[in-house]
């Protein structure tokens, strides 16, 4: 039977989720905060989580962050009432399955939620505790992550502390260089558009001071021209925005892997 979490701060929504979604068979599994849910998430590995977006204590966005950090690929359907348009926004570029706002009539959350249990099933994650951070082996490798998007940093500071990495983020691509000469990373992760240095600049620059170590590019730009310039200085991959993950993990292991080598 395909279990699916629910997460709203609203008990009667909880309620009401629950009824409907078991009449349609499914195992239902409930909770009003987004500690809970998470805890609930490690513990039950659900196929499919509903998740509100506006919570007290820890809101929807940052339990969705948890959530891609545990499982890159897990389905989430955003309960998106009253949510605003930056808040969808960041909701989408972590990859959320399907946004639902309040008010749609509840055939069409059942509908979204049959069409997202039969997504591919992928391997359920090793359960992920808590205190994960310290105690996954430490790979003696460290990431340096550059993006002005707070949300998307720290996806990324704990997707790859949690596989090991020593990482550290920054906004911006001053403060990446002036990181970059005190101690040289691994790795840098390091977005295209950035406010004052572009991450074309800062590329420029880390290939004028010869820094020795790996180089991914994140954009969500198809400019081509653009895209050929960025090769043309050496990183080793170059990723598309919303990031995949899984995706990134492989390059960030065949970066390290490849510079060892």
């Amino acid at each position: 039977m395909i279990t699916i979490l629910i997460v709203d701060d609203d008990q009667m929504n909880c309620d009401l989720l629950q009824t409907v979604l078991t009449r349609h068979g499914y195992h239902v599994v409930t909770c009003t905060s987004g500690r809970e849910g998470l805890n609930l998430f490690r513990t039950h590995a659900p196929r499919i989580t509903l998740l509100d977006l506006r919570m007290p204590e820890m809101d929807g966005l940052t339990v969705l962050k948890e959530i891609r950090a545990i499982d890159p690929a897990a389905p989430v359907i955003i309960l998106g009432g009253g949510a605003t348009e930056v808040q969808e926004s960041q909701a989408r570029s972590l990859r959320v399955t399907d946004f639902i706002r309040r008010g749609l009539s509840l055939d069409i959350l059942v509908e979204a939620v049959h069409r997202a249990s039969q997504l591919p099933v992928r391997p359920n994650p090793t359960p992920v505790p808590p205190d994960a951070q310290h105690s996954n082996p430490d790979t003696g490798e460290w990431v340096l992550v550059v993006d002005d998007d707070p949300l998307v940093r720290d996806l990324l500071i704990q997707f790859l502390g949690l596989r090991g990495y020593r990482t550290i983020g920054v906004k911006d691509g001053h403060e990446a260089l002036r990181v970059v000469q005190e101690a040289p990373p691994d790795l840098i992760i390091l977005d295209m558009i950035l406010p004052g240095l572009s991450g074309f600049e800062v590329l420029q620059a880390l290939r004028e001071q010869e820094y020795p170590g790996g180089v991914i590019i994140m954009t969500g730009s198809h400019n081509e021209e653009m895209l050929e310039e960025a090769w043309a200085l050496g990183p080793q991959e170059i990723l598309g925005k919303p990031i995949a993950l899984d995706r990134l993990l492989t390059a960030v292991q065949l970066v390290l892997v490849c510079r060892e080598c």
